[in-house]
């Protein structure tokens, strides 16, 4: 006693029409799990970019401290913005303790800060009060 295939059936529904057809569905499933993927990759990066409020970090890099502005290699791009940023920043000339005090440096940075024209990591405002969270 073992399971009998009757192959002739098989066999028939890999020609002609059904043939066409299943490489539709199977075309179909495809585009569906590649759509799939794309959108949670897609999630995923959003999360990785956004700011940790809680500790005061981006990417792990702290968002308050001793920064150089670099033109490369730097560990964060930033836009200055006058609206809608991301984080506001007060220039402080000493103990930069809290989330977004920033004071400014040659030498020894906690971050290194490239401003750009477009595609920052984050968008920065720059005020005279209350620092961090806009």
């Amino acid at each position: 006693m073992g399971i009998h295939f009757n192959l002739e059936i098989i066999d028939n529904r890999f020609r002609g029409n059904d043939n066409v057809v299943m490489k539709t569905h199977i075309k179909k499933i495809f585009e569906l799990i590649l759509l799939t993927l794309t959108i949670n990759s897609f999630i995923i990066a959003q999360d990785n970019n956004k700011i940790d409020f809680e500790n005061c970090t981006f990417n792990n890099f702290p968002l308050h401290g001793k920064i150089q502005f670099v033109d490369s290699f730097p560990d964060i791009t930033i836009q200055i913005v006058d609206s809608f940023p991301d984080l506001n920043v007060k220039i402080v000339n000493s103990f930069p303790d809290d989330c977004g005090e920033w004071q400014i440096v040659e030498s020894f940075p906690d971050v290194k800060i490239k401003i750009v024209d477009s595609f920052p990591d984050i968008k920065v405002k720059f005020v005279q009060s209350f620092p961090g969270k806009p």
